[in-house]
């Protein structure tokens, strides 16, 4: 996707990909961050953060052109975001958080590039993956 191409879509889409990336990297981050320094989990961090830096659109500029925060209709926080029970209530809210975003990215992607739609789609799949891991540990 050039820059020129991505021009032409609609700013409402790049809206919504610029969310759910940000959604997305923070999510893992989030995850990451609770395995390395909560669990000393080095391998799942290592994922994770991999995982992360494959969790890009370009150009990033744009994207971030169509940003509105004070536009965003749901942006306050509702009460089951507002509190958690443990590390690990966070970090399943994360990880799920995480597939979402992953979703959302792979099905309008597909608007545009079927190779793009299955980067999010390989990177959703790896998130349940080490959802499933954490889960039996």
């Amino acid at each position: 996707m050039t820059d020129k191409d991505i021009a032409e879509l609609p700013s409402t889409l790049l809206r919504l990909w610029d969310a759910n990336l940000n959604r997305l990297r923070e999510g893992i981050r989030v995850v990451e961050d609770i395995r390395r320094y909560c669990f000393d989990d080095e391998l799942n961090a290592k994922k994770l953060k991999a995982l992360r830096h494959k969790a890009r659109l370009e150009p990033y500029l744009t994207l971030l052109k169509t940003r509105d925060i004070e536009g965003d209709v749901l942006k306050a926080t509702i009460k089951s975001e507002a509190l958690r029970e443990s590390i690990e209530s966070v970090q399943t809210a994360n990880i799920k958080r995480a597939q979402e975003s992953a979703r959302v990215l792979e099905e309008s992607l597909k608007l545009i590039s079927s190779q793009k739609a299955e980067t999010f789609k390989q990177l959703r799949y790896a998130l349940y993956e080490i959802e499933k891991s954490l889960a039996v540990e």
